[in-house]
């Protein structure tokens, strides 16, 4: 099962930037200095083809099964039809403590049950013989939170940090150093043989893992290397006679067409982040590419930059983006589209799709929702967002000991159990008869199942990454392969790939702050004419020193 991906233009919420980070902490005291410090820290890159030796030596499992549809890489494999054997991967209970596990993972939409009152949750934790206890905070605030817990230097041993969330904490790699494990010793080369299902991760999922030159978390590998897909309700169009658009013309048309506030339909949720990728856009970490002379020049200075702000702001000018979107950021978007259908394109990560055909299609039989095929409003080949960065990072608590780090792997190595085992039967769909209920092409889930399962385990392990089976939409792995392997050709190139880079503090922290201003723009709360002041105060707030780190990085790695 894959959990929605926002990615890095998730959340547009204020958040108080990790600072100050030194030889304070280091010596025992406040993680965090005064928000109202300027942040110091000028950046740093490593080249991660020269730390090849701390990685794990990746090793595939006997079972495999042989998948109905082959991804062009890094799209992964499809799987229409359910194993028929299911086999016991692990044997042994992997806690062996009972001392119970605190973890903190995301959530968008309720929050589930906690584990006095969930079903699901009291099932797995017997089977892994230590309990988990897992603390549910909401995906859109998710940065908040690990802010907060960052600077108070209180994690739990378990904690989840989304891929996406990593680039808005300034000095990330120094909180690292201070709350959590090290654990190269533990994984590289053959010692990841102790934990055979984390082996078979994706060597290159391991090496985004790397930091401050050590194996520093687990990596829970992507199932899909694009951030953001734009979504129509199919069935809401066919009922008007209107083809799925094939370019921007197309699309801005039909949005005219079908916005009809006496019916509570409008168009769009925000779809800034695919007008962008419409009008080719950098996104190269988080919006960077080379000019022609080999200078790095971020999307805010590119012409793309500008007319997808003047496409997006006359979108809301216009009234079709849904009122409660514009107004409050608390609405949720994937409900008016996929549950009310008040929102007919909806921009979203790839993981709403599946999840929100199986849930709604329960009470809308003629429910279908499908992606809009990528496509470019400037001619010649569409350019499509995208990398291979894991979906979320694992990180254990610093001090627990050797023998809790060891238990602590052997839960998310159970946890991280492939397609065709018990374990990821039980991780994914619950228990028989309560969660799921058996059907021809594999077990369908119940009610229950969508209230309790929040992919809490999920997101404290990892996998080798598949898409599908999914017997309750058998139509969405065809469906969403199709799209991937179409839309892969298009991918965008990354000159800094394979360098891990920490960007300037300053940077980071002003980020959330000045995609606000342009937020502000996009709604007509202030004019385009101001654009080039935003700019300005981009580059004087980090944007030229962390120009300077990539131009530097690419340098020394001899590029």
């Amino acid at each position: 099962m894959t959990p929605q991906k926002p990615g890095s233009q998730a959340s547009r919420r204020h958040f108080l930037g990790l600072v100050g980070l030194g030889t304070a902490a280091v010596a025992g005291g406040p993680l965090l200095a005064g928000c109202s410090e300027k942040p110091t820290s000028s950046g740093t890159a490593q080249d991660l083809d020269k730390l090849s030796n701390l990685v794990p030596t990746h090793k595939d499992l006997a079972q495999g099964i042989k998948p109905d549809i082959v991804g062009t890489r890094p799209v992964p494999d499809g799987y229409i039809s359910y194993p028929g054997t299911l086999v016991d991967a692990i044997t042994e209970k992997p806690g062996t403590s009972g001392k119970e596990i605190t973890a903190m993972t995301p959530a968008w939409g309720p929050a589930p049950p906690g584990v006095a009152q969930s079903a699901y949750l009291q099932a797995v934790n017997a089977e892994l013989g230590t309990p988990v206890n897992f603390t549910i905070q909401d995906g859109n605030t998710y940065a908040d939170k690990l802010n907060a817990m960052l600077g108070a230097r209180d994690v739990p041993e378990l904690l989840c940090v989304p891929s996406w969330e990593v680039e808005k904490i300034p000095r990330f790699s120094e909180a690292i150093k201070v709350l959590f494990e090290d654990l190269t010793d533990h994984l590289k080369g053959d010692a990841v043989n102790a934990y055979p299902m984390l082996a078979t991760f994706p060597t290159g999922a391991w090496r985004k893992a790397i930091w401050n030159e050590r194996l520093a978390a687990i990596p829970n590998p992507t199932d899909s290397p694009f951030p953001y897909m734009l979504f129509t309700r199919k069935d809401l169009l066919d009922a008007r006679g209107l083809a799925v658009p094939k370019s921007l013309d197309e699309l801005l048309a039909a949005a005219k067409q079908v916005t009809d506030p006496a019916k509570n339909v409008w168009a769009f949720s925000d779809v800034f982040a695919m007008i962008q990728m419409y009008h080719k856009t950098p996104s190269s970490k988080g919006g960077w590419r080379l000019k022609s002379d080999g200078t790095p020049e971020f999307k805010y200075e590119t012409p793309e930059y500008r007319a997808s702000l003047e496409v997006m702001a006359k979108v809301y000018k216009d009234g079709l983006v849904h009122p409660d979107l514009v107004a409050s950021r608390g609405a949720d978007a994937n409900q008016l589209f996929a549950k009310n259908g008040a929102i007919v394109f909806h921009q979203a990560g790839t993981g709403i799709w599946q999840g929100s055909q199986a849930e709604y299609q329960k009470t809308n039989s003629k429910l279908n929702i499908q992606a809009v095929p990528l496509f470019s409003a400037t001619g010649g080949d569409p350019l499509a967002w995208g990398d291979d960065d894991p979906i979320s990072y694992t990180f254990i608590k610093k001090g627990v000991g050797k023998e809790r780090v060891e238990e602590l792997l052997r839960v998310i190595n159970w946890c991280s159990a492939p397609l065709g085992s018990q374990e990821a039967q039980l991780r994914d769909f619950g228990v028989a008869g309560k969660h799921h209920t058996p059907s021809p092409n594999g077990p369908v889930k119940t009610e229950l199942a969508f209230k309790e399962i929040a992919n809490q385990y999920f997101f404290i392990s990892g996998r080798n990454p598949t898409v599908g089976p999914f017997p309750d939409t058998p139509n969405y792995v065809r469906d969403a392969l199709a799209y991937y392997n179409e839309t892969v050709k298009f991918l965008e190139k990354d000159p800094w790939d394979g360098l891990k880079l920490e960007m300037p503090a300053t940077y980071k922290a002003s980020q959330v702050p000045l995609e606000d201003k342009f937020t502000d723009v996009l709604r007509g709360r202030r004019p385009l004419t101001d654009v080039d002041s935003i700019v300005q105060e981009w580059k004087a707030n980090g944007g030229d020193e962390a120009r300077q780190l990539l131009a530097k990085a690419l340098s020394e790695a001899g590029r």
